[in-house]
């Protein structure tokens, strides 16, 4: 081995003096010594190098490494000295911080037990505290109220002081008010303005209210109506109330009128002044109409006062409610009231009021039908003079009474109630069946002498009434109180009508006055029936003679034109002759055309069956009957018909039977006995039925074997 060389030993020298610094992995351990050497020489390479000349500052570098470690090695030193005094002084300090947090600890633990007794014992105090605060607090915001209510009153009376100042010298139509100021008047205009709009917006006057409620409880009156309306409401008040002249229960339309006339007197000066200063303001109601709702609260706290008082007193309630009525009419026709709102007609729907007024209205309806029925001229016409105007021929009691049923309707039409309309409707359907029995029980005691004057005029009556009813069937007021009752379903006026019958109400089929017509209508058929019974009695009596003239015996006459009506039919013909002119004098029109032609199918039938077919007749007599039938009888009905004939077909047929020649009544017997054996070989089917052989003579009503009687009737035709 080489000897070392300088720079060996220098360099064995600067790592023996040489201070490495020590490194550690994550696992705490020393590099390794391998690691070491590299380091150093990597140190050595990077300080010195390969150049020689560079050694001469390796003493330099040995000794900044030797003051470098130096300093490090006190460093050292010094930290671990000082290290332990440090650590203990902390620990010294910490256990001192936590005696003194236990002592805290204990002290805050003490105060909060003292806290928590003391806030119990003044738990009360606050609770009591607290409520007092409540109440002051309260009171507080009272105060603050009534200081803007305070102030508002204050505006209110400023307002109306200017706004009565200013009025007071406009030249307008309001009661008793001077002469104009062109000032004031244009203070009216800004009051009006001012204070017109903040009441009315949302609240137009023209809204709908319920007809069931007070004006009182609409939209409210704006302020400048109101401020006008007190001198008049003062004025009403003073008049109305108390103990004066003017307040008298009797003359309730004292104060209507009164208010009516304030209504009239004020619309021009509502529409021209105050309305277009209200329309400038934004204001979307009418001044006229804002008037009248304020003074029909007057009117409606009056009259609903009153009405409670005259509960007991027929004559007086009766005469109030017809004043409400007219009330009501002039203010929706006069004064242009709009209808959705509500004017005294609510007040009259009130239960006691209304049953008191239905009462009160069968009551007076009772006493005059009454009075009517027992009249001198009850059963007599007003109009029996005027034959155009006499059709019905009504007597008086029976046009009373049905007017007395239209008053009715005209009072109760305007009621806003369908309920309560439909109560008045029970009200005169009852009125009209006790008029019935009333009538029956009157014809009744003239039916012993049905031809009369009175029991034609009860036969009127009954007729006059149902014709009435018949119209008021179709009627739109009456179709809407139908559509009403059905949609209600009123027991007062359906009754106990069943489904089907409900059915036909609702689709308008039938009418609610169908029962009464039923009724009606039954009561006039049988006096009709009794009336003409016994004009075919007394007209049989008198045909008498002429059922039983010699038929059989009478010679052929050739030329009508001296034939003559046979003297045994005078008086049958007489007396239908003046049972015709009487009944077309005593009844209607209508009951004459019923009766006349009920007398002529009566006629035909006795004729056919008790004279010509109880008798034989020759060529002559049934010449004779055909004479007395075409030319006298006939005629007698051709003043109310155009062909009297066709009401007596039985007759006309027959005498076209028996006055056939003897060759056409052969051939048609031959024709009818072939018809009558029902042969059925081929040969008889081609022929032609008998009724065609019948109707080419014009027969139609007869049947053949009718046809073979009469021909057997006839003493000229071979064979018989």
């Amino acid at each position: 081995m080489a000897a070392p060389t300088a720079v060996d030993k220098t360099m064995s020298k600067m790592t023996d003096n040489f201070v490495y610094p020590v490194y550690t992995t994550n696992q705490g351990s020393e590099l390794e010594s391998g690691e070491l050497q590299d380091f150093v020489v990597d140190f050595l390479e990077k300080e010195i190098g390969s150049d020689l000349k560079s050694l001469k500052n390796v003493g330099k570098l040995l000794e900044e490494l030797r003051e470098e470690n130096s300093v490090l090695e006190e460093q050292v030193l010094s930290v671990s000295s000082s290290v332990p005094p440090k650590v203990s002084s902390a620990l010294s300090a910490a256990e001192e911080a936590r005696c003194s947090m236990e002592d805290l600890q204990q002290r805050e633990r003490l105060i909060s037990n003292k806290l928590h007794q003391h806030l119990q014992g003044a738990q009360p105090w606050m609770d009591n505290l607290s409520q007092t605060l409540n109440q002051v607090d309260t009171i507080e915001r009272h105060m603050k109220y009534l200081c803007c209510l305070q102030h508002i009153e204050e505006l209110r009376t400023s307002s109306e002081k200017h706004f009565t100042s200013g009025t007071r010298l406009s030249k307008t139509d309001w009661p008793g008010i001077p002469p104009p100021n062109p000032h004031h008047t244009v203070v009216l205009d800004d009051l009006i303005s001012q204070r017109a709009l903040p009441s009315t917006q949302g609240a137009p006057s023209t809204q709908p209210v319920s007809s069931a409620t007070p004006a009182s409880q609409g939209p409210p009156i704006c302020l400048p109506i109101q401020i006008m309306l007190q001198p008049l409401s003062k004025r009403f008040r003073y008049h109305f109330y108390g103990n004066r002249q003017t307040n008298s229960l009797s003359k309730p339309e004292w104060y209507l009128t009164q208010v009516l006339m304030w209504m009239g007197n004020s619309s021009t000066f509502m529409e021209e002044k105050i309305q277009p200063i209200l329309e400038r303001a934004g204001a979307t109601i009418s001044a006229r109409v804002e008037l009248c709702r304020g003074l029909l609260s007057l009117v409606q706290e009056k009259v609903a006062s009153d009405a409670s008082r005259l509960l007991y007193d027929d004559g007086l309630f009766c005469h109030l409610v017809e004043e409400v009525l007219q009330f009501e009419k002039e203010l929706r026709t006069n004064q242009s009231y709009p209808a959705v709102l509500p004017g005294l007609l609510h007040l009259l729907l009130e239960d006691s009021i209304l049953q008191k007024w239905l009462t009160v209205e069968r009551k007076m309806a009772v006493e005059k039908m009454d009075a009517m029925l027992s009249a001198e001229g009850a059963w007599s016409s007003q109009y029996k003079d005027i034959s155009d105007m006499d059709e019905l021929k009504a007597p008086d009691c029976a046009e009373t009474f049905m007017t007395l049923l239209q008053v009715i309707t005209e009072r109760y039409r305007a009621l806003p109630c369908p309920s309560a309309q439909l109560k008045f409707l029970g009200l005169q359907r009852e009125l009209v069946d006790d008029f019935r029995i009333r009538l029956t029980q009157v014809m009744k005691e003239e039916s012993r002498c049905p031809l009369g004057a009175r029991y034609c005029a009860i036969l009127n009556a009954v007729n006059y009434i149902s014709t009435i009813l018949v119209d008021w069937g179709d009627n739109v007021f009456f179709l809407q109180l139908q559509q009403a009752a059905v949609s209600l379903g009123e027991e007062v006026v359906l009754g106990d009508l069943g489904v089907m019958e409900v059915g036909r109400l609702a689709s308008l089929e039938g009418s609610l006055f169908e029962g009464l017509l039923a009724l009606l209508d039954r009561l006039k058929g049988d006096m009709m029936g009794r009336l003409l019974e016994w004009t075919m009695r007394e007209i049989t009596e008198k045909a008498r003679p002429y059922s039983q003239d010699r038929w059989l015996s009478l010679p052929s006459q050739h030329d009508q034109s001296t034939m003559s009506l046979s003297s045994s039919a005078c008086p049958m013909m007489l007396c239908v002759r003046d049972r015709l002119l009487n009944l077309h004098q005593v009844l209607s029109l209508s009951l004459f055309q019923l009766a006349w032609q009920g007398l002529a199918e009566r006629l035909d039938n006795f004729l056919y069956q008790d004279v010509i077919l109880c008798n034989h007749f020759s060529d002559g007599g049934a010449a004779q009957l055909q004479f007395d039938m075409t030319r006298n009888l006939f005629p007698l009905f051709g003043h109310y018909c155009k062909r009297p004939e066709n009401f007596f077909k039985h007759v006309k047929e027959a005498c076209i039977i028996l006055c056939l020649n003897v060759g056409s009544a052969i051939l048609l017997r031959n024709l009818l006995k072939e018809s009558e054996e029902e042969t059925k070989d081929l040969a008889g089917a081609g022929d032609p039925p008998p009724e065609s052989a019948l109707n080419e003579l014009g027969v139609y009503c007869l049947a053949p074997c009718d046809v073979l009687i009469l021909l057997k009737l006839r003493a000229s035709l071979p064979g018989q």
